[in-house]
């Protein structure tokens, strides 16, 4: 299968700004909210949801921060090379808070799982909401569903979606293309 674009810079643009309207219509001025990038692609789409909402509202004291889920994940031992943790950058307690995790692509759970585990060492959060720039349901693990969705994509196993960001690989986009098949 070719690679098929699901979102151009355009349409992401267009889908971020959507998303933002959605969370201002639920979290007003933000005065009681934190948004939260999981590390490390979830940080960018964190950057950019907070900064169109400083657009679109006026107001430039929106908490957030980016969180490491590294350690968290039940995975970080099998692999062949020792993880490098990301930087988790949360300076504001989040007692009480309605905290919005956000991460790119929404596909097993179990990165929302290790991040929702992460959370709670910044103290216990009123309620947590989960933005996703990308939903590949039908492949869940676990029982993790998102508040907020860009778009939902119906793939398989053997297909994989990438979101690139133009400040690491020079290009806003979202494509979705076939993995090989392992014999």
């Amino acid at each position: 299968m070719n690679p098929v674009e699901l979102l151009n810079s355009t349409q992401l643009s267009i889908t971020i700004t959507r998303l933002c309207h959605q969370l201002i219509e639920n979290h007003g001025d933000f005065a009681n909210t934190a948004i939260i990038g999981l590390q490390p692609r979830g940080v960018y789409l964190a950057d950019r949801i907070v900064k169109k909402l400083e657009e679109l509202t006026g107001l430039s004291n929106i908490r957030h921060g980016a969180l490491d889920i590294t350690f968290h994940r039940d995975d970080f031992r099998r692999k062949a090379v020792p993880p490098i943790p990301s930087e988790t950058q949360v300076d504001f307690v989040i007692e009480d808070l309605n905290v919005v995790l956000v991460d790119d692509v929404l596909f097993t759970g179990r990165t929302i799982r290790a991040g929702l585990d992460a959370l709670m060492a910044f103290g216990r959060p009123k309620r947590v909401e989960l933005l996703v720039l990308i939903d590949r349901r039908f492949s869940r693990h676990l029982p993790v569903q998102a508040n907020y969705t860009g778009r939902m994509v119906d793939s398989i196993s053997s297909e994989r979606v990438t979101v690139d960001w133009i400040e690491t690989e020079g290009i806003d986009r979202v494509t979705l293309f076939s993995t090989p098949q392992q014999p």
